[in-house]
Order: structure tokens, then C-alpha cells, then sequence
């Protein structure tokens, strides 16, 4: 595990602050935002409760008697401060049209002149203002007293500043209360986002995870081997330019879920198994490839997966070539031993004093080989071939197989020697693999018909084995058959596939009059890519 740089803090805990720093920025403004949008709805409130008040005064048909009596304070003083203790006020005056009070709260102010404007209150419209007026400042609101249709008085009522901010001081306890639960909720959120972050970036700083990645993108960019890292929900994270090469992947693969590259259907169930996988042999188009696939974890935590692959495509083809020549030698040394029974036989007719059947008896097996191999070189003209054959039809010889070999093919094909003889090797060593898993008891039979000529190719190879089951066909080459302990097969069918396909041609697979499988290759022009049907 990595360690943190020396004074470098946790990603996530500086996220943290960040978060809280923010939320109590956030909080703060919000309270005095609050703060001053109350304010200002009291003083509206405050300013529509005045200017209601006050029309009510100005509409009393009392008021309207008393404004015009020789003494109106008499009368309006009682009233008027009955009407400002019932209304929650602080002042009602009513004045004259001189602006000379006639009621107001404190006694000592009737007679004196109204502070403050009245607008155009006297033409009949209301007026309001917040105005500093003996009491303090106030908002306040005049109204005209109308009568015989025209302005006779004016009323002011006023609420002060100080009782609007008392109840502003009212309904802050009930602000503060949403801001806390309003900061709680935001730390609390903060918290929960820092902890899934340090879980997710496992308590690295910033630099440090920058030095990662571009460390893993310069490891993933120097290696040779195609890596791909995969998280637990098989989703590519990270992915190197041989990787993108080997398994032909789509730009912009990072973040895509395996299953949707187009990769072999085994390839993606070996990293779904989340095991350890060494050296499985796969075939992806015309290359065969190696994967090793590995979990990885962080601590006890499982995190994804690392695959490797590799490119085992020349490899794979010189193994090929190698096996066939190791079944040439197996087939030689068979043929040396045959030779070496019949030498014996010979040397002891003639010690036995029988001279004329020794001879008898080595011309005859002389004979039947001579016709073998002048009945191959003349039927396939091409040597490297006719040698394979023959080497097969021993090895066929020795294994209690009977190998028929039927038709012609010149010298010219559309298919070069080496290509030909890993198309025939390859099919001829299946067909002799699968005729010796049957049970079933009939005669153990391979029969192998060619034809051909400059432009066309056309191979069959059938044998007496199990067969292939139908809902198994068009899976044969899923995995290449890469593994002989699991499979049966090898790769010959896989390395088959990709000859067929390099030279534009198609293979089928089908029933064998024989009761086994047989496979139809054919190579032309006009034919179809590589295909398995």
C-alpha cells in the first residue's frame, strides 16, 4: 500500500472542509437573507397596518363630525388612543389641514405641528413614508378626512421601527431553528460524501493520486503485454495500446462494461470467475492469444481485476509446424520399426534354410508400400503433402485406424504448402482424436477426399467418432478448443479457422456418412470469410 506524501492531506478530508467551509458560508448567508426579507415584510405588513387603521379613522363618520367641531381634541384625544391601543400601534394623530395636531400620544405634542410629510394627502390620495418623527423613526401612512367632497383633515398612523424589529427579534428564534437543522443536515451530508470518498480514493492526497495514474499510464504505455484492468462491476478502467491492438477494441473503451467489447464469450467469463487464470489460450479472429487474468485488491477489498494477454499467433503457428514434423518422426519411427519386424522375418527364412519365401515375402511388402507412396505422389503432387499423408496413414496404421484417401490435387493451389499441410494435419489429427473417444463399436475409419486445382480448394475429412451435438456447433470455436485436458481438440480446429479465413474461405461442419463429424473446407475466389457453420 502506498503512503501519503509527508504534509499532504487526504483528498477526502480536504473535500470535507471544503464541503463545510461552503455549507457554513451557505447557512450564514441564507440566516441573513432570511433576516432581511422578514425585515422587510414586517415593515410592509407595518405599512398596510398603518394605512388600514388610518382609513378606518378617516372613514368614522365621528371623526368626520369632529374635525369640524370649535374644539376637535376633546373629542378625538379619548378616541384616538383608544384606537391606537386596540390596533397595536404607536401613534394616531389627526390634524388639520395646517398639519396641526389634534390628538397624539404624548399630550404635550397636541397644538404643535405635524414632523413629517403628508405627500398629497391634502388632494385626496394616501401617502406613506418612514420618517423619523418625534417618537423615532416610523412607518407611517396619511389619509385624507373627506367630507362634502372635499379634504377637511388628515389622520397619520405610524408604527415605530423599534417595535418592527422587536418583532423581527420575535420571529428569528424560528429562522435560526431552520438554519442549525439546515447546517446539521448539510454536515451531515458533507461527512457521508467525505467518508465515500476516503473509501473510494483509499486516504490519498491529490498529488499522490496524480503520481499513480500517471505512473500506471506510463507502466500500461511501457510494457509489451497487453494489460486490461477491469473494476468490480467489470467495467474497463484502464486499458494499454497493445490490449487495444490485441483484442481489436472500440475507441473510447474506458468506462464500458466487458461484455459489450465483443470478445470472446469465454475470455469474459474467465474475469467474471473472479479466479486466477494462467495462460489460457483463446482465439479472437485470425490471432491466438494467451490471457492470465488476476483479482486485485486493496487491502482485504477486492477492487477488480488485472488481465494480461499476449500474442501467441506466430507462436502458436511454429507449434503447429512442430507437432506436424513430431508426428512425421512418430510416423518414421513406426515405419522403422515395421521394417526393422520385417527385416528380422527375412533374415530368419533364410537361416531357416527358406531362401525363396524370404524373397517372396520382402518383394510383397515391397510391393504394397511401393504402391501406397506411387498411389499419394501421383493422386498429390505436392511433396511436403504427399509426405504427410503417408507419415498419417502409417500413424493410422499403427493406431488400428483405417485412413482413406481419396481424389487428386496438382502441384498449383490456391493454398501454399505450409498453409496446406496445417489445413490437412490439423484436420486428419482431430478426425484420429475423435475416433478414438467413441464407444460405439464399428470400424474406426477416417476418410479424407481432396480436389483442387489453380483457382479452388476442396477438402472433406470424415471419421467414424461421437460426432459434434448439434446446440455444441456453433460454439466449437468459442474458446479454440485450447486445451486438450478440457477440451479434446487442441487448437488444430482454431488454427484451421484462421488459414480458412486468411485465404478468404468458408468451413463446415456437418454429419459423416461414417457417424461422425465431418468438415468441408473449401477455398475459392468468390468464397466466404472463415466461418464455422
Amino acid at each position: 500500500m502506498t503512503r501519503r506524501a509527508d504534509g499532504e492531506s487526504p483528498v477526502a478530508r480536504q473535500i470535507l472542509l471544503l464541503q463545510v467551509g461552503v455549507v457554513v458560508v451557505l447557512v450564514v448567508t441564507a440566516v441573513a437573507l432570511a433576516a432581511l426579507d422578514a425585515r422587510r415584510d414586517l415593515r410592509d405588513a407595518a405599512r398596510d397596518q398603518a394605512t388600514a387603521v388610518a382609513r378606518s379613522v378617516a372613514d368614522s363618520p365621528f371623526v368626520r363630525e369632529q374635525v369640524r367641531s370649535a374644539d376637535p381634541t376633546a373629542a378625538l384625544q379619548p378616541f384616538a388612543e383608544e384606537v391606537r391601543v386596540d390596533t397595536d400601534t404607536d401613534f394616531v394623530v389627526v390634524m388639520g389641514r395646517d398639519r396641526i395636531r389634534w390628538t397624539h400620544p404624548d399630550p404635550a405634542q397636541i397644538g404643535g405641528r405635524f414632523v413629517g410629510g403628508i405627500g398629497d394627502a391634502l388632494e385626496g390620495r394616501v401617502f406613506t413614508e418612514v420618517y423619523a418623527g418625534t417618537l423615532g423613526p416610523s412607518v407611517r401612512a396619511v389619509v385624507p378626512v373627506v367630507a362634502d367632497d372635499r379634504v377637511v383633515a388628515l389622520v397619520a398612523v405610524g408604527i415605530t421601527v423599534d417595535r418592527i424589529d422587536e418583532r423581527l427579534l420575535d420571529d428569528l428564534p424560528g429562522i435560526l431553528v431552520a438554519a442549525v437543522a439546515t447546517l446539521l443536515a448539510g454536515l451531515l451530508g458533507a461527512w457521508l460524501i467525505a467518508r465515500r470518498l476516503r473509501r473510494q480514493t483509499h486516504g490519498l492526497g491529490e498529488r499522490e493520486i496524480t503520481r499513480m495514474y500517471e505512473y500506471y499510464r506510463a507502466v500500461l504505455s511501457a510494457v509489451r503485454e497487453g494489460l486490461l484492468l477491469v473494476d468490480s462491476d467489470l467495467r474497463v478502467q484502464l486499458v494499454n495500446d497493445e490490449a487495444v491492438r490485441l483484442l481489436a477494441l472500440p475507441p473510447e473503451v474506458e468506462g464500458r462494461p466487458l461484455a459489450e467489447l465483443g470478445l470472446p464469450p469465454g475470455l469474459v467469463a474467465a474475469v467474471e470467475r473472479r479466479t486466477a487464470v494462467v495462460d489460457q489460450t483463446f482465439v479472437l479472429g485470425q490471432q491466438v492469444l494467451v490471457l492470465s487474468t488476476s483479482p486485485a485488491y486493496w487491502g482485504q477489498d477486492e477492487v477488480g481485476a488485472v488481465v494480461s494477454v499476449r500474442d501467441r499467433t506466430e507462436l502458436q503457428a511454429v507449434t503447429g509446424e512442430l507437432d506436424l514434423v513430431r508426428g512425421l518422426t512418430e510416423s518414421l519411427r513406426a515405419q522403422n520399426h515395421e521394417a526393422a519386424n520385417r527385416l528380422h522375418t527375412v533374415v530368419s527364412l533364410v537361416e531357416m534354410g527358406r531362401p525363396e519365401q524370404a524373397v517372396e515375402f520382402a518383394t510383397a511388402e515391397l510391393q504394397v508400400a511401393q504402391d501406397l507412396a506411387d498411389e499419394l505422389v501421383s493422386a498429390v503432387e505436392e511433396p511436403v503433402l504427399a509426405a504427410l499423408l503417408l507419415g498419417k496413414t502409417a500413424q493410422a496404421a499403427e493406431r488400428g485406424i483405417t485412413l482413406e484417401i481419396e481424389g487428386e490435387l496438382p502441384a498449383v493451389l490456391p493454398v501454399g504448402g505450409r498453409d496446406l499441410v496445417a489445413l490437412v494435419g490439423n484436420l486428419v489429427d482431430n478426425a484420429f482424436d475423435a475416433v478414438a473417444e467413441t464407444r460405439v463399436r464399428r470400424p474406426q475409419r477416417v476418410r479424407v477426399a481432396l480436389a483442387g486445382d489453380a483457382g479452388h480448394l476442396r477438402i472433406e475429412v470424415d471419421d467414424s467418432g461421437p460426432g459434434v451435438a448439434q446446440e455444441d456447433r456453433q460454439h466449437v470455436l468459442d474458446r479454440g478448443w485450447s486445451s486438450k485436458a478440457d477440451e479434446g481438440r487442441g487448437l488444430g480446429l482454431a488454427i484451421v479457422a484462421q488459414v480458412v479465413s486468411r485465404h478468404g474461405g468458408s468451413l463446415e461442419l456437418a454429419d459423416s456418412p461414417l457417424g461422425g463429424a465431418r468438415f468441408v473446407l473449401v477455398v475459392e475466389p468468390a468464397g466466404t470469410s472463415g466461418a464455422l457453420r
